[in-house]
């Protein structure tokens, strides 16, 4: 069984990580801001997740999941609030002023 749960935590960390790789390649590849900042907010909340899943399976106790989750969950709500902020500061003209 311990087999198992170590090969299916590392199945989520190498996941996470091949997200956060998705996520910087798009973050620098794109063509525009708005493109650039939502491949980077979606892949790293995604890659992040599944790295917290992972390492949740390797967790000693209750409290330690329950901190990667808050963490996890913090974590969505200000990459979605700064990823609005940043669009919308970069697709702004500035001839506006």
């Amino acid at each position: 069984m311990d087999l198992l749960l170590d090969a299916l935590s590392w199945a989520l960390l190498l996941g996470g990580l091949l997200f956060f790789a998705a996520g910087s390649i798009g973050l620098l590849r794109f063509p525009d801001a708005v493109s650039r900042l939502h491949a980077l907010t979606k892949a790293d909340t995604l890659g992040l997740g599944l790295v917290v899943a992972g390492l949740s399976i390797r967790a000693e106790s209750l409290l330690e999941v329950g901190q990667m989750l808050l963490i996890w969950l913090l974590l969505m709500a200000s990459s979605a609030t700064a990823c609005q902020l940043l669009a919308r500061q970069a697709s702004e003209d500035p001839d506006d002023d």
